[in-house]
Protein backbone atom coordinates (compact mmCIF):
# COMPACT_ATOMS: atom_id res chain seq x y z
CA UNK A 1 0.00 0.00 0.00
CA UNK A 2 0.77 3.31 -0.39
CA UNK A 3 1.97 5.34 3.07
CA UNK A 4 0.97 8.73 4.13
CA UNK A 5 4.23 10.84 3.84
CA UNK A 6 5.12 13.79 6.07
CA UNK A 7 6.76 17.07 4.19
CA UNK A 8 9.76 17.79 5.92
CA UNK A 9 12.75 20.35 5.25
CA UNK A 10 15.93 20.05 5.00
CA UNK A 11 17.57 22.66 8.32
CA UNK A 12 21.02 21.58 7.94
CA UNK A 13 23.00 18.92 6.39
CA UNK A 14 27.18 18.10 7.04
CA UNK A 15 29.40 15.31 6.44
CA UNK A 16 30.59 13.36 9.62
CA UNK A 17 32.65 10.71 7.88
CA UNK A 18 34.19 10.03 4.67
CA UNK A 19 31.22 9.21 2.30
CA UNK A 20 28.74 9.70 5.19
CA UNK A 21 26.03 12.42 4.95
CA UNK A 22 24.15 13.58 8.38
CA UNK A 23 20.75 14.91 7.52
CA UNK A 24 18.83 16.84 10.01
CA UNK A 25 15.12 17.35 8.90
CA UNK A 26 12.26 19.77 10.16
CA UNK A 27 8.83 19.69 10.05
CA UNK A 28 6.71 21.72 8.14
CA UNK A 29 3.30 21.18 8.73
CA UNK A 30 3.53 20.62 12.39
CA UNK A 31 5.94 21.98 15.37
CA UNK A 32 6.70 18.23 16.16
CA UNK A 33 7.39 15.33 14.11
CA UNK A 34 5.77 11.78 15.54
CA UNK A 35 6.93 9.83 18.34
CA UNK A 36 9.88 7.19 17.85
CA UNK A 37 11.87 4.90 20.09
CA UNK A 38 15.18 3.49 19.58
CA UNK A 39 15.92 1.12 16.34
CA UNK A 40 13.62 3.10 14.22
CA UNK A 41 13.81 3.96 10.11
CA UNK A 42 12.17 6.37 7.84
CA UNK A 43 11.17 6.09 4.66
CA UNK A 44 12.37 8.87 2.32
CA UNK A 45 10.51 9.22 -1.03
CA UNK A 46 12.46 11.04 -3.46
CA UNK A 47 11.73 12.63 -6.61
CA UNK A 48 13.27 10.52 -9.58
CA UNK A 49 11.89 7.56 -10.91
CA UNK A 50 12.39 4.14 -9.63
CA UNK A 51 11.66 1.53 -12.19
CA UNK A 52 8.80 3.74 -13.54
CA UNK A 53 6.44 3.04 -10.93
CA UNK A 54 7.47 5.98 -8.92
CA UNK A 55 10.05 7.63 -6.31
CA UNK A 56 13.24 6.19 -4.95
CA UNK A 57 12.11 5.06 -1.42
CA UNK A 58 14.58 4.39 0.88
CA UNK A 59 15.09 3.39 4.79
CA UNK A 60 17.71 5.19 7.10
CA UNK A 61 17.27 4.95 10.70
CA UNK A 62 16.86 7.63 12.74
CA UNK A 63 20.27 8.57 14.84
CA UNK A 64 19.40 11.39 16.88
CA UNK A 65 17.50 11.77 20.33
CA UNK A 66 14.11 10.40 20.43
CA UNK A 67 12.98 13.06 23.19
CA UNK A 68 13.72 16.14 20.81
CA UNK A 69 10.64 15.70 18.01
CA UNK A 70 11.62 19.15 16.37
CA UNK A 71 14.04 16.83 13.94
CA UNK A 72 14.76 13.77 13.22
CA UNK A 73 18.47 13.34 11.94
CA UNK A 74 19.55 10.49 9.63
CA UNK A 75 22.75 9.32 8.30
CA UNK A 76 23.69 8.57 4.95
CA UNK A 77 26.54 6.39 3.53
CA UNK A 78 27.67 7.51 -0.26
CA UNK A 79 27.04 3.85 -2.17
CA UNK A 80 28.91 3.75 -4.98
CA UNK A 81 27.42 0.92 -6.56
CA UNK A 82 23.58 1.13 -5.52
CA UNK A 83 20.43 2.09 -7.03
CA UNK A 84 21.22 5.73 -7.24
CA UNK A 85 19.44 6.93 -3.83
CA UNK A 86 22.26 7.35 -1.90
CA UNK A 87 23.91 9.56 -4.54
CA UNK A 88 20.64 11.64 -5.35
CA UNK A 89 21.24 12.69 -1.65
CA UNK A 90 24.33 13.85 -1.48
CA UNK A 91 24.59 15.55 -4.81
CA UNK A 92 21.74 17.03 -5.06
CA UNK A 93 19.89 17.63 -1.58
CA UNK A 94 20.49 20.80 -0.03
CA UNK A 95 19.47 23.02 2.69
CA UNK A 96 15.76 24.07 2.71
CA UNK A 97 14.49 21.82 0.16
CA UNK A 98 11.29 20.01 0.79
CA UNK A 99 11.38 16.02 1.10
CA UNK A 100 8.72 13.61 1.88
CA UNK A 101 9.11 11.08 4.69
CA UNK A 102 7.24 8.16 6.38
CA UNK A 103 6.03 7.95 10.00
CA UNK A 104 9.12 5.85 12.01
CA UNK A 105 8.41 2.61 11.94
CA UNK A 106 10.80 -0.04 14.31
CA UNK A 107 12.00 -3.85 13.34
CA UNK A 108 14.73 -3.50 15.60
CA UNK A 109 13.22 -2.45 18.76
CA UNK A 110 15.36 -2.11 21.89
CA UNK A 111 14.80 -3.07 25.64
CA UNK A 112 16.13 -0.90 28.07
CA UNK A 113 17.21 -2.25 31.68
CA UNK A 114 19.09 -4.98 30.97
CA UNK A 115 22.72 -5.44 30.29
CA UNK A 116 23.30 -4.17 26.83
CA UNK A 117 26.64 -5.02 24.17
CA UNK A 118 26.50 -2.72 21.44
CA UNK A 119 28.42 -3.43 17.96
CA UNK A 120 27.99 -1.55 15.10
CA UNK A 121 30.16 -1.50 11.88
CA UNK A 122 30.72 1.84 9.65
CA UNK A 123 26.98 2.82 9.22
CA UNK A 124 25.66 0.80 11.36
CA UNK A 125 26.13 3.23 14.39
CA UNK A 126 23.47 4.79 13.29
CA UNK A 127 20.15 2.53 14.65
CA UNK A 128 22.76 2.22 17.78
CA UNK A 129 23.12 5.14 18.90
CA UNK A 130 19.85 6.66 19.89
CA UNK A 131 19.53 3.34 22.26
CA UNK A 132 23.21 4.41 24.17
CA UNK A 133 21.65 8.18 24.97
CA UNK A 134 18.71 5.96 25.81
CA UNK A 135 20.81 3.88 27.83
CA UNK A 136 22.81 6.74 29.47
CA UNK A 137 19.76 8.54 30.44
CA UNK A 138 18.69 5.71 32.36
CA UNK A 139 22.00 4.71 33.81
CA UNK A 140 22.01 1.22 32.31
CA UNK A 141 24.35 -1.37 32.20
CA UNK A 142 25.81 -1.13 28.87
CA UNK A 143 29.21 -1.49 26.36
CA UNK A 144 29.81 0.05 22.59
CA UNK A 145 31.98 -1.26 20.31
CA UNK A 146 32.36 0.50 16.84
CA UNK A 147 34.30 -0.99 14.05
CA UNK A 148 35.94 1.01 10.65
CA UNK A 149 37.81 0.51 8.32
CA UNK A 150 39.54 3.65 9.44
CA UNK A 151 39.48 6.50 11.54
CA UNK A 152 37.73 8.76 8.61
CA UNK A 153 35.69 6.43 7.70
CA UNK A 154 33.71 6.13 10.99
CA UNK A 155 30.72 8.14 11.43
CA UNK A 156 29.66 10.70 14.30
CA UNK A 157 32.67 10.20 15.74
CA UNK A 158 33.03 13.96 17.35
CA UNK A 159 29.24 12.49 19.08
CA UNK A 160 31.16 9.37 20.00
CA UNK A 161 33.89 11.07 21.70
CA UNK A 162 31.53 13.40 23.95
CA UNK A 163 30.33 10.02 25.42
CA UNK A 164 31.90 7.85 28.33
CA UNK A 165 35.21 6.84 26.45
CA UNK A 166 35.32 3.97 29.71
CA UNK A 167 32.28 2.36 27.97
CA UNK A 168 33.49 2.72 24.59
CA UNK A 169 35.89 0.62 22.44
CA UNK A 170 36.76 1.92 18.54
CA UNK A 171 38.59 -0.03 16.57
CA UNK A 172 40.13 1.01 13.02
CA UNK A 173 40.77 -1.84 10.59
CA UNK A 174 43.50 -0.02 8.74
CA UNK A 175 45.64 -0.05 12.41
CA UNK A 176 44.09 -3.05 14.24
CA UNK A 177 43.82 -5.34 11.97
CA UNK A 178 40.24 -7.39 12.04
CA UNK A 179 38.26 -7.44 14.99
CA UNK A 180 38.26 -10.59 17.03
CA UNK A 181 34.82 -10.73 17.54
CA UNK A 182 35.10 -13.82 19.58
CA UNK A 183 37.49 -12.10 22.01
CA UNK A 184 35.40 -9.63 22.85
CA UNK A 185 32.72 -11.28 23.42
CA UNK A 186 34.07 -14.28 25.39
CA UNK A 187 32.64 -14.89 28.65
CA UNK A 188 29.37 -13.42 27.94
CA UNK A 189 26.74 -14.93 30.16
CA UNK A 190 23.06 -14.57 29.54
CA UNK A 191 22.75 -11.92 31.34
CA UNK A 192 23.85 -9.88 28.28
CA UNK A 193 21.95 -9.30 25.28
CA UNK A 194 23.81 -7.86 22.29
CA UNK A 195 22.45 -5.30 19.41
CA UNK A 196 24.28 -5.26 16.25
CA UNK A 197 24.25 -3.13 12.77
CA UNK A 198 26.45 -3.00 10.22
CA UNK A 199 27.95 -4.91 7.11
CA UNK A 200 27.00 -8.50 6.55
CA UNK A 201 29.96 -10.13 7.42
CA UNK A 202 29.81 -8.98 10.59
CA UNK A 203 26.45 -9.82 11.20
CA UNK A 204 26.99 -13.18 9.57
CA UNK A 205 30.10 -13.87 12.31
CA UNK A 206 27.98 -12.61 15.36
CA UNK A 207 25.30 -15.61 14.21
CA UNK A 208 27.69 -18.04 13.87
CA UNK A 209 29.24 -16.83 17.38
CA UNK A 210 25.66 -17.19 19.30
CA UNK A 211 24.55 -20.38 17.87
CA UNK A 212 26.88 -21.88 21.10
CA UNK A 213 26.96 -18.69 23.51
CA UNK A 214 24.05 -18.20 26.12
CA UNK A 215 24.49 -14.32 25.54
CA UNK A 216 21.34 -13.03 23.56
CA UNK A 217 21.11 -11.46 19.94
CA UNK A 218 19.79 -8.87 18.46
CA UNK A 219 20.64 -7.84 14.76
CA UNK A 220 19.55 -5.16 11.74
CA UNK A 221 20.72 -5.81 8.45
CA UNK A 222 20.87 -3.11 5.60
CA UNK A 223 21.18 -5.58 3.07
CA UNK A 224 20.54 -9.52 2.37
CA UNK A 225 21.91 -12.14 3.77
CA UNK A 226 21.16 -14.86 1.16
CA UNK A 227 20.28 -15.30 -1.95
CA UNK A 228 16.41 -16.17 -2.15
CA UNK A 229 16.08 -19.99 -3.48
CA UNK A 230 13.18 -19.71 -5.78
CA UNK A 231 13.30 -23.05 -7.06
CA UNK A 232 10.26 -24.19 -5.06
CA UNK A 233 8.00 -21.23 -6.05
CA UNK A 234 4.91 -22.23 -6.96
CA UNK A 235 2.07 -20.12 -8.58
CA UNK A 236 -1.18 -19.18 -6.30
CA UNK A 237 -3.87 -16.71 -7.01
CA UNK A 238 -4.59 -13.48 -4.99
CA UNK A 239 -7.57 -12.10 -3.95
CA UNK A 240 -7.19 -8.42 -3.28
CA UNK A 241 -10.54 -7.02 -1.42
CA UNK A 242 -10.27 -3.72 -1.38
CA UNK A 243 -9.32 -3.21 -4.58
CA UNK A 244 -11.60 -5.92 -6.33
CA UNK A 245 -9.04 -7.44 -8.27
CA UNK A 246 -8.37 -11.01 -8.28
CA UNK A 247 -5.01 -11.83 -9.69
CA UNK A 248 -2.80 -14.83 -10.76
CA UNK A 249 0.51 -15.26 -9.72
CA UNK A 250 3.48 -17.65 -11.56
CA UNK A 251 6.14 -19.36 -10.38
CA UNK A 252 8.61 -16.53 -12.06
CA UNK A 253 6.79 -13.32 -10.55
CA UNK A 254 7.00 -11.77 -7.73
CA UNK A 255 3.21 -10.94 -5.57
CA UNK A 256 5.24 -7.36 -5.48
CA UNK A 257 5.30 -7.27 -9.45
CA UNK A 258 1.71 -8.62 -9.69
CA UNK A 259 0.43 -6.19 -8.15
CA UNK A 260 1.96 -3.23 -9.34
CA UNK A 261 1.56 -4.42 -13.18
CA UNK A 262 -2.33 -4.72 -12.11
CA UNK A 263 -2.31 -0.86 -11.34
CA UNK A 264 -2.58 -1.49 -7.69
CA UNK A 265 -0.14 0.98 -5.92
CA UNK A 266 2.26 -0.35 -3.57
CA UNK A 267 5.63 1.21 -1.89
CA UNK A 268 8.35 -0.74 -2.20
CA UNK A 269 12.65 -0.18 -2.04
CA UNK A 270 14.78 -2.81 -1.26
CA UNK A 271 13.00 -6.08 -2.73
CA UNK A 272 15.27 -8.29 -1.12
CA UNK A 273 12.69 -8.57 2.02
CA UNK A 274 15.09 -6.34 4.30
CA UNK A 275 13.43 -3.07 4.40
CA UNK A 276 9.80 -3.73 5.20
CA UNK A 277 8.16 -1.10 3.05
CA UNK A 278 5.57 -3.53 1.11
CA UNK A 279 4.44 -4.71 4.04
CA UNK A 280 0.98 -6.09 3.43
CA UNK A 281 -1.91 -7.04 5.59
CA UNK A 282 -3.02 -10.89 5.06
CA UNK A 283 -6.86 -11.64 5.57
CA UNK A 284 -6.02 -15.72 4.87
CA UNK A 285 -4.03 -18.22 3.65
CA UNK A 286 -0.76 -19.62 4.75
CA UNK A 287 2.87 -17.75 3.54
CA UNK A 288 5.77 -18.53 2.69
CA UNK A 289 7.85 -16.48 4.95
CA UNK A 290 10.86 -15.37 2.97
CA UNK A 291 11.60 -12.18 4.30
CA UNK A 292 14.23 -10.52 7.32
CA UNK A 293 11.98 -8.06 8.90
CA UNK A 294 9.50 -10.09 10.87
CA UNK A 295 10.10 -11.93 13.74
CA UNK A 296 9.27 -15.45 14.06
CA UNK A 297 5.98 -14.61 16.37
CA UNK A 298 4.89 -12.16 13.95
CA UNK A 299 5.46 -14.96 10.49
CA UNK A 300 3.23 -17.48 13.65
CA UNK A 301 1.00 -14.88 13.60
CA UNK A 302 0.35 -14.79 9.30
CA UNK A 303 -1.37 -11.68 9.21
CA UNK A 304 1.37 -9.83 7.41
CA UNK A 305 3.85 -10.42 4.71
CA UNK A 306 6.63 -8.44 2.17
CA UNK A 307 5.34 -8.88 -1.20
CA UNK A 308 9.00 -8.52 -2.60
CA UNK A 309 9.82 -12.02 -1.34
CA UNK A 310 7.08 -14.11 0.37
CA UNK A 311 4.63 -16.03 -1.51
CA UNK A 312 1.77 -18.43 -0.85
CA UNK A 313 2.21 -22.12 0.54
CA UNK A 314 -1.55 -22.83 -0.78
CA UNK A 315 -3.47 -21.73 -3.72
CA UNK A 316 -5.47 -18.61 -2.75
CA UNK A 317 -4.08 -15.58 -0.29
CA UNK A 318 -6.39 -12.86 0.53
CA UNK A 319 -4.89 -9.57 1.11
CA UNK A 320 -6.35 -6.08 2.57
CA UNK A 321 -5.49 -3.99 -0.42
Amino acid sequence: MVKNYISAKIARRQHVAENVLELVLTPIADSEFPHWEPGAHIDLALPQQDQGDGPIIRQYSLCGDPVNLSEYRIGVLREPEGRGGSAYIHDQLNVGDTVEISAPRNHFPFTSGQKTLFIAGGIGITPILPMVVKSISEDNDWQLIIAARSRTRLPFADLIAGLPQERIYCHCDDKQGRLDLAALLHGRGVETTVYSCGPARLLDALQELNRDAPWQLRIERFTASTVIDDTDNRPFEVICKRSGKTLYVPANKSLLEVLKNAGIKIDSSCRDGICGTCEIEVLSGTLHHRDQVLTREERIEGTHMMACVSRARGDVLELNI
